[in-house]
């Protein structure tokens, strides 16, 4: 079953006349049914590319200061009926509290709420203030096999009414406890809480779903909304949880019940303070379930836990393949070229946007780490997020400021910027996670319809953790980044990096100290350091740490020097990776010290540790690398000079 989608669209005046229904009836029907409305944002924090076309939009569209979300009936003693699902639109909605509109164009605020079902899916509540139109007239007792007629606000063009044929019940998915009618007579967009009324005019169910697979609509017979509880709002359904990195997924029923009535902004608050624990409950209930495979656990991390996979500046994200192993996975796309050197590359996966920022030249690092419209306005170069107006698809330049703005600091101790943008003309939330980086920021983002912002704002820091980063700059940009000390990783607290352009370049850890001078590499404001952070098991404890140092004589892939740090594989790993490491193990070709020539550059490799004899576990590797064809022994004078500034402080 398909509920049937609210339309945004603007409603006109206008009844379509069903053949078989008396005329006489169709202006009681009509006046006892009305459109459910949101009012417009009046002010737009966005800014774009250009003035909005909005003479592309038809005129009712274009002036009318509500969105028409579904339908609603009265059914007397001052009361009205709509779709659970229509009213769920205004929770933290960016647009006005769902409202009703009648035929001439009034419109009435929504007072109490006084019953409610999510999984029957309708809502009874009052109004503040009372229209003068009558009530229909209920039927409790109708029957398979007779003509209806669906009256409701199709494609928000005004209240319409289409017949067809009642033809049969059918029980609700999940526990059988009650049937729904279905029915042939058609419902658009914007039927959703309407009612269904037989030959007499008189109610006999709420519209509120289409089948995927048939021409059959279905709705809730009238009686068990007439009979159901006064004073109760009842949450009985069933959900299946998932999250982004494996194809686990967990079932389970949110059951939930609070007193009746309340204010239409209390039951709001009251129904996603609920509802919110459950998603919270939910996420940490099938990460629980997944603890002994999730990585870093169980035997589908082992690889990833003794490489070095990656030592890009695009962040991947560590997901679960269908052999149980965790791998690096993401899209990622070609880059977008920003003024001053910046530039800007996107990617996906799943439903977040992967992104690298690299900071232009002419930003200073001050404002970018500080002011959230900074990187935002960078990010929307791409073009992103575009309005469509007509046949116009309108590109977003500007967001503003984020409603919020809050660090985050996930399972690695790295601290992420969590920003949240509202877009209100689609009432939707832009869920955005940061994490700052010595060229700019990587990060992820995602796209939240208001109902749905807490779920998709705590799966999005959850996400996080399985974040794979590198932090890559030029020295100019590591000089900046390193005055920022509060958005630094807890992996760098103990590290100490120290430089001065022309003259020496040193690195400092408990794992690795290396030191050079311009005798070996150029150090200046283009040289590049990537240190590549890597997950591995230290003290039978996994961390997140330095893993290998790459540092270039120049902003390019030509000249440069690197330390690897190795260790040796898991008794369950392959052949190829003992193989590897004995090579390491034993300084066999290419870890000889002996120059070697592949892809027009000179390479020379040596290993700094203790001896094979003594059996390490962890050791390192130190490369020099020069662009061209170089004399072999320049390169070990150089590779000397190189491991003569290495020590090396865990084996």
């Amino acid at each position: 079953m398909k509920r049937l989608a609210c339309t945004a669209c603007i409603a006109v005046s206008g009844t379509s006349l069903a053949a078989s229904l008396p005329p006489e009836q169709l202006p009681a029907i009509q006046a006892a049914t009305f459109e459910v409305v949101a009012a417009k944002p009046t002010d737009d924090p966005l800014s774009y590319e250009k003035p909005l076309p909005l003479d592309l939009l038809p005129f009712q569209e274009r002036n009318d200061k509500y969105h028409s979300i579904g339908t609603a009936f009265a059914i007397g003693n001052g009361r009205y009926v709509t779709a659970a699902h229509v009213l769920m639109i205004g929770v933290n909605s960016l647009w006005g509290p769902p409202a009703l509109r009648d035929n001439g164009g009034r419109v009435y605020g929504i007072a109490d709420v006084q019953k409610f079902s999510l999984q029957q899916d309708f809502v009874v509540f009052t109004l503040a203030e009372q229209p003068s139109a009558m009530p229909l007239e209920i039927n409790t007792v109708a029957a398979a096999g007779q003509t209806v007629f669906s009256v409701g606000n199709a494609y928000g063009t005004g209240v319409v009414l289409r017949d067809g044929l009642y033809t049969s019940d059918t029980p609700e998915q999940q526990d059988g406890r009650w049937k729904w009618m279905r029915f042939s007579a058609a419902a658009s967009p914007g039927n959703s809480g309407g009612p269904l009324v037989d030959q007499d005019g008189k109610v006999i169910g709420v519209v509120l779903a289409k089948s995927p697979n048939e021409n059959l609509n279905y709705a809730l017979p009238i009686g068990l909304v007439m009979d159901a509880p006064d004073g109760q709002a009842d949450i009985d359904v069933r959900s299946s949880y998932q999250f982004d990195v494996f194809d686990s997924t967990l079932t389970d029923t949110l059951k939930e019940r609070f007193a009746l009535p309340l204010p239409l902004d209390a039951f709001f608050k009251t129904f996603s303070k609920r509802t919110n624990a459950h998603f919270d409950t939910q996420l940490a209930a099938l990460l629980a379930q997944q603890r002994e495979r999730l990585f870093p656990n169980g035997e589908g991390s082992t690889r990833l836990l003794h490489e070095i996979a990656d030592m890009g500046d695009f962040p991947k994200v560590i997901a679960r393949n269908s052999n149980g192993g965790w791998v690096l996975s993401g899209k990622e796309d070609s880059d977008l070229r920003l003024s001053a050197n910046g530039y800007l590359t996107p990617g996906s996966f799943g439903k977040s946007m992967l992104f690298h920022l690299r900071r232009p030249d002419d930003v200073p690092a001050d404002k970018l780490y500080s002011d959230p419209a900074v990187p935002m306005d960078l990010l929307l170069k791409s073009a992103f997020i575009k309005r469509t107006i007509g046949s116009e698809n309108i590109t977003v330049t500007s967001l503003g400021k984020p409603t919020l703005d809050e660090a985050h600091v996930d399972a690695w101790g790295r601290r992420w910027q969590v920003w949240v943008w509202p877009i209100p003309y689609a009432n939707t939330r832009l869920v955005m996670l940061a994490l700052p980086v010595p060229n700019g920021y990587v990060g992820l983002a995602r796209y939240a319809n208001s109902i749905q912002d807490h779920d998709q704002l705590i799966n999005a820091k959850a996400l996080a953790d399985f974040i794979y980063v590198n932090y890559d700059g030029t020295l100019a940009q590591w000089r900046d980044y390193l005055k920022h000390a509060p958005l630094h990783p807890a992996a760098m607290k103990d590290l100490r990096i120290d430089f001065e352009y022309g003259k020496r370049f040193s690195y400092a850890s408990k794992r690795m100290e290396l030191s050079i001078t311009p005798e070996v590499q150029l150090i200046q404001a283009d040289s590049t350091l990537t240190l590549g952070f890597a997950f591995f098991r230290d003290g039978g404890k996994v961390t997140w740490d330095v893993a290998e140092l790459w540092l270039s004589a120049r902003n390019d892939d030509r000249n440069y020097i690197m330390a690897v740090r190795s260790q040796a594989p898991a008794a369950s790993m392959d052949d190829d990776d003992r193989n590897q490491w004995d090579r390491i193990l034993n300084r066999r070709h290419p870890y000889n010290a002996t120059a070697r020539d592949s892809d027009d550059r000179s390479r020379i490799t040596d290993v700094v540790g203790p001896a094979a004899a003594d059996k390490p576990d962890v050791l390192y590797s130190v490369h020099y690398v020069e662009e061209g064809k170089q004399d072999a022994e320049a390169m070990k004078a150089k590779l000397d000079l190189l491991v003569k500034g290495v020590r090396i402080l865990e084996y």
